[in-house]
């Protein structure tokens, strides 16, 4: 069962969104030991230059033609107020986390190879007011506005918004450009997520203030203790990780996919492709927030909530399919 638990400094709540927002991880903590596993460099590192900005700039849909010469670290936009995508290399990771790592929940076992055949384009930043208040200024997504529970907007994190939401801007930006936009699955999100590395975060073993927003307070492992976030940040803030995608530990929740699943077993895709099995009234959320502490900011912690549930910190990240001759 995948319990939703948010711990305050010198108190632990858990608050349930609803009755039937179905199971959260328990906060439980097992013993922590060594992760042991080999270090597997990252598939792609960060270069001294920025990634090549691919032209026309925002002007238009890519053609076929550019679209298959594109190379990882590659950013586009296929309109002026499309989300900025980013292609993600192919390759194979192990998905899931060991028992050692500090702060582990059983749903996030047995660990599984997955493999990725083919690159993708994701969105460099978790999708901005800016971009979401783009689709309802052209009639899109619903007339849903969204939450920004009093942070504002411009470029901070659309939240405040269900998976059906999510599903409302995916059609109208694949409408508007003719391609085929969508959420990430499960797995795709933990391997751009965790960009070649195998330790609980992308930057290493423990986490601190300078890496992500979150609840500061309350180390993880043996790392540095910090200030508590006082809400959510700008999109672009803090360093990349090795993909060139900004944020994805903390800040906001992101929905992916597929279905609550409590752990893995016998029929989870290994593919990359989303678990449409299970319970679908729930879809996995992933990333943590920035009042949450850090173990559920790990790359490969998991969580739930109901897919009509438009409240608390819920965003999304886009992907767009390729074509790319990679």
């Amino acid at each position: 069962m995948i319990f939703q638990a948010i711990f305050k400094v010198g108190i632990a709540a858990l608050v349930v969104a609803s009755t039937a927002s179905g199971p959260a991880f328990a906060a439980k903590k097992e013993q922590r030991k060594r992760d042991t596993r080999p270090q597997q460099q990252a598939v792609v590192k960060e270069p001294a230059q920025p990634p090549r900005q691919i032209q026309p700039w925002g002007a238009m849909p890519l053609s076929a033609e550019v679209e298959a010469t594109l190379k990882p670290r590659d950013s586009f936009k296929e309109c002026p107020e499309c989300p900025e995508m980013v292609v993600v290399p192919k390759g194979s990771f192990d998905m899931g986390t060991p028992a050692g790592e500090p702060d582990r929940a059983k749903g996030e076992d047995p660990i599984h190879r997955v493999n990725i055949a083919k690159p993708f384009a994701v969105g460099r930043f978790a999708l901005s007011f800016d971009e979401w208040d783009a689709c309802l200024a052209d009639g899109g997504c619903g007339g849903v506005k969204g939450d920004d529970h009093g942070f504002g907007r411009g470029r901070m994190p659309a939240h405040g918004l269900s998976f059906e939401d999510a599903k409302a801007y995916l059609a109208w930006l694949s409408k508007k450009t003719g391609r085929t936009y969508r959420l990430p699955s499960e797995s795709e999100r933990e391997y751009f997520t965790r960009a070649g590395t195998t330790t609980p975060f992308w930057f290493g073993k423990t986490v601190g203030s300078q890496n992500a927003n979150y609840m500061a307070s309350i180390p993880y492992a043996n790392g540095p203790r910090g200030e508590d976030s006082k809400g959510p940040k700008p999109v672009d803030s803090y360093a990349p990780n090795p993909f060139g995608l900004y944020q994805v530990h903390g800040n906001v929740y992101e929905w992916t996919m597929d279905c609550f699943n409590k752990r893995y077993n016998e029929d989870t895709p290994t593919d990359g492709s989303p678990w449409l099995e299970g319970d679908c009234t729930q879809r996995m959320v992933r990333g943590g927030t920035w009042d949450w502490q850090a173990q559920w900011l790990r790359s490969g912690a998991r969580n739930s909530m109901r897919a009509a549930s438009g409240a608390g910190m819920y965003g999304f990240r886009v992907v767009r399919l390729l074509n790319a001759a990679m």
